[in-house]
């Protein structure tokens, strides 16, 4: 088994920077309802957003050791999207990883998993999607991989595919999909913006999404 896999297709720079501003919810609906991640993975704090291509890490649980090589291989712009077998309650990464992370320009660390150093990593702004944090200490003795499809909150990730987060959660798109993808999100954003001037002149939601057939359907009554 080739345990580290460094020759991965990423999708192009420029496509990249045009989902920066799209919200994760329109890129879900926009990729008919695939890829959301599991919710319980929440930005470290407020307004942290990821935005890049999938660096896939599977760590041992209760182990960082693959974290450490895939920081020494990654590329700048890279997410480092990391499972850890189920084993939650470590610290899998810290302030120190973080400081590397930030010098190599990494776009950000998606873990299925928990960090510590918290108050310290969003002073510097790196930033995580993470399942919470915790104080306890991981060893760096067990072999897993890199760049192998991962399984990621409940989300099968290919290395490169795309990884898209926000407040709401993270969404993950692929790779071979991406410009399709962008195509409908940009097209739903104008869908929605013209809802948003009907709603803004009096119509109601149930108007403007055609549901009084539905509620008819459904027996609705009132008094």
């Amino acid at each position: 088994m080739i345990h580290v896999m460094t020759d991965i297709k990423r999708p192009p720079k420029e496509l990249i920077e045009s989902f920066k501003e799209i919200g994760t919810a329109t890129v879900h609906e926009a990729s008919g309802r695939k890829g959301a991640v599991d919710h319980a993975i929440k930005p470290i704090a407020g307004g942290v957003r990821l935005c890049g291509p999938a660096f896939t890490v599977q760590c041992h649980p209760g182990d960082n050791l693959m974290l450490h090589k895939a920081l020494e291989r990654a590329q700048p712009g890279d997410v480092l999207v990391t499972s850890v077998g189920g084993c939650y309650g470590f610290g899998y990464w810290g302030g120190l990883m973080a400081t590397s992370a930030v010098a190599k320009k990494l776009g950000g660390l998606a873990i299925d998993g928990c960090i510590r150093d918290s108050a310290e990593i969003i002073k510097m702004g790196f930033p995580i999607f993470c399942r919470g944090f915790s104080i306890r200490g991981t060893t760096k003795t067990v072999l897993g991989s890199i760049n192998h499809p991962t399984l990621f909150g409940g989300v099968l990730v290919q290395p490169g595919d795309l990884i898209l987060g926000d407040d709401d959660g993270v969404v993950v798109v692929e790779r071979m999909e991406c410009e399709a993808v962008l195509e409908k999100s940009i097209k739903r954003i104008e869908a929605e913006r013209l809802k948003s001037e009907k709603l803004r002149a009096g119509v109601t939601s149930v108007e403007l999404n055609k549901l009084e057939k539905v509620f008819e359907f459904l027996g609705l009554k009132e008094s």
